[in-house]
C-alpha cells in the first residue's frame, strides 16, 4: 500500500485536472454516428466481420454504426481514408492481411501504417484454402501440379489482389513445385468468390472464412489448405505441407485500427465493445463454425508486433520475386 506524504498529497492534486481531462473524451464519447471503414467490397470476409459486429457495437454504444465500403488497391484506398480521418473515435479500420504487405508492394503509398494508425487488435486469424470449379477434373495437390507441368500457364487462379498472403504463397508453391499458374487479382473476397463460383476461373486462393459457406454448398471444391494442420471443418482436405510443400504455409488475419492519435481511453471502451459484439453466441458460432476463423482479441501491443513480424515475412517475398501491385 501506499504511504501518504504530504508529497503525494500534493502531486495528487497536480495531476487530478490532467487524469480529469485524460478520461473526458471517453465520457463525451460517441457524440454522433460511428463509421467503420471496410477497405474492400461488400461480400467478402471483412465485410461480414464489420457486419457481424456493427448491430452489437450499435447496442453497446448507443449509436449508428455505418459500415463504410471503400474497395482499391489492395485495401490501401480505404485505410488511407480512415488514416487520415480526424482522431474522434468515430472512425475504425478493419483491415485484411494485404495491410501489412501493401508498403512493400505499393509504389506511392499514401500513407504510413505505423505513424498514421493505431492498434486496436488482432480479431482472428485462419489458413487458407485452394479450391476449384466442381467442373475441373484436378481433386488433389498433386493431380494439380501434374497438370499445370504439362500446360504450363493454363491454370488460373483468384486472389484478394495482388499481394494478398494467398497470392504471395501461391508464388511459393509455384516455385516450390517448378509450375506455373497464372494469377487473376480481384478488388476483395466478393467478387473473386463470384467468378470462382461461375467457373470463370479455374482456381480460387481465399481464407477458410471466405470459401467456407460456398463449400459447404458444394459450389467450390476445397483441394488443400494451407494452415499447418487440419481445420476441424474440412478434416478430408489435406494441408500443403502434406503434399510436401510445406514453406507455401500461409494463414490470414483481419485487424482493427483508428486514426493515430485517437484518446487510449476511447480506444479501450471501443476495443471491449467489438469484442462484447463478437463474444455473442450466434456470432461466434458464424465467425468459428461457418467462416472457421480462430478468434484473437489481442492488445494493440500484439497487434503492432505481429504486424511487423507479417511486414517482415511477406515484404520480403514481394521483394524477391519482384511482384507489383495492381
Amino acid at each position: 500500500m501506499t504511504k501518504l506524504t504530504r508529497r503525494t498529497i500534493v502531486a495528487g492534486a497536480v495531476l487530478a485536472p490532467f487524469a480529469a481531462r485524460a478520461q473526458a473524451p471517453a465520457q463525451s464519447w460517441p457524440s454522433g454516428p460511428i463509421r467503420l471503414v471496410v477497405p474492400f467490397p461488400p461480400g467478402g470476409s471483412v465485410d461480414a466481420v464489420a457486419r457481424l459486429a456493427q448491430a452489437g457495437l450499435q447496442q453497446r454504444l448507443g449509436t449508428n454504426v455505418i459500415i463504410d465500403n471503400r474497395p482499391g488497391a489492395s485495401g490501401s484506398t480505404g485505410s488511407a481514408q480512415a488514416a487520415k480521418s480526424p482522431p474522434d473515435g468515430n472512425t475504425w479500420l478493419v483491415v485484411f492481411d494485404t495491410h501489412a504487405v501493401n508498403p512493400t508492394l505499393l509504389p506511392n503509398y499514401p500513407f504510413d501504417n505505423e505513424k498514421d494508425l493505431d492498434p486496436v487488435m488482432l480479431i482472428a486469424t485462419a489458413p487458407y484454402v485452394v479450391a476449384s470449379h466442381p467442373s475441373r477434373p484436378y481433386k488433389t495437390l498433386a493431380e494439380l501440379i501434374a497438370a499445370a507441368k504439362k500446360d504450363p500457364g493454363k491454370i488460373s487462379y483468384a486472389s484478394v489482389g495482388s499481394g494478398s498472403i494467398g497470392h504471395l504463397a501461391m508464388v511459393l508453391l509455384g516455385k516450390q513445385a517448378g509450375v506455373e499458374l497464372t494469377h487473376v487479382p480481384y478488388r476483395g473476397g466478393g467478387p473473386a468468390m463470384n467468378d470462382a463460383v461461375a467457373g470463370h476461373v479455374d482456381l480460387i486462393n481465399g481464407s477458410a472464412a471466405l470459401l467456407g459457406p460456398q463449400i459447404s454448398a458444394g459450389r467450390i471444391r476445397p483441394i488443400f489448405q494451407m494452415g499447418p494442420q487440419r481445420l476441424p471443418g474440412l478434416a478430408d482436405v489435406p494441408t500443403v505441407g502434406e503434399g510436401g510443400f510445406a514453406g507455401a504455409a500461409a494463414t490470414t488475419w483481419w485487424g482493427l485500427y483508428a486514426p493515430a492519435k485517437t484518446p487510449r481511453p476511447i480506444v479501450d471502451r471501443f476495443r471491449a465493445a467489438f469484442i462484447e459484439s463478437l463474444r455473442d453466441e450466434r456470432v461466434v458460432k458464424q465467425l468459428t463454425e461457418s467462416q472457421q476463423m480462430n478468434l484473437m482479441f489481442s492488445t494493440p501491443e500484439e497487434l503492432r508486433k505481429f504486424e511487423l513480424e507479417q511486414a517482415r515475412i511477406w515484404g520480403a517475398v514481394v521483394r524477391e520475386n519482384g511482384i507489383k501491385g495492381d
